[in-house]
């Protein structure tokens, strides 16, 4: 039986989450920041994804380091529509699941560079 990968599976989730949340942006003619937030917000899912073929220990926690910066960058994005008076707001799930992200991205680059030192 395969085990669950936590971090794979809700960092896809959260990219098919940007992914609607950047089309309603684009309906509603904020392409600019709907492209920044689809780049980001996959970016995120991408990186935790390549980190499972990583060369090395080292290289597993660059691209999640990676990873976690993209999840800034898309924290960043999604409260600028947030505060934004023209633009929609984005979904509580959208903003609990990338905290929940965020946290779970931290744990392990922690945990991975206590076990590598």
């Amino acid at each position: 039986m395969e085990r669950k990968n936590e971090i794979i599976e809700i960092s896809l989730e959260f990219a098919l989450m940007i992914i609607e949340f950047s089309e309603l942006l684009e309906l509603k003619r904020k392409y600019v920041i709907a492209r920044q937030l689809l780049k980001s917000g996959t970016s995120i899912g991408a990186n935790t994804r390549e980190s499972q073929s990583a060369e090395s220990k080292a290289d597993f926690i660059h691209k999640l380091k990676i990873a976690h910066k993209e999840a800034e960058e898309t924290e960043y994005w999604l409260l600028l529509c947030e505060k934004a008076p023209s633009y929609p707001s984005p979904p509580e799930q959208m903003k609990a699941a990338l905290l929940s992200m965020q946290k779970l991205l931290s744990r392990i680059i922690s945990s991975s560079k206590l076990k590598s030192s």
